[in-house]
């Protein structure tokens, strides 16, 4: 999967690191997945109105605090050898930037 998603009320990536191999959200819905990067569930860290500061202050924290401390996977095994950290948060939309 790409950023492309199935429907207008599917999230199929990570508000806090961009990857998109998983179905996060749906019909404005968490679908409590839990990243293999950056190890956020959906529906707890990543809770808030897209393109508000009180919605993206959480995300935003949780991010610096992830790529602050080198961006380390959750499950290593599933990190893919080519792993690009710049082109996977140019995954993210811009209103959860």
């Amino acid at each position: 999967m790409t950023n492309a998603q199935d429907t207008d009320d599917a999230e199929d990536f990570c508000r806090v690191c961009g990857y998109d191999e998983e179905r996060f959200w749906e019909h404005g819905v968490p679908t409590s997945a839990i990243c293999p990067c950056c190890g956020i569930e959906s529906g707890i860290e990543d809770m808030g109105d897209p393109g508000t500061w009180e919605g993206l202050r959480g995300i935003r924290n949780f991010r610096g605090y992830w790529v602050g401390n080198g961006a380390l996977w959750c499950s290593p095994t599933l990190r893919p050898k080519d792993w690009d950290l710049l082109k996977q948060v140019a995954n993210i939309p811009p209103e959860w930037r």
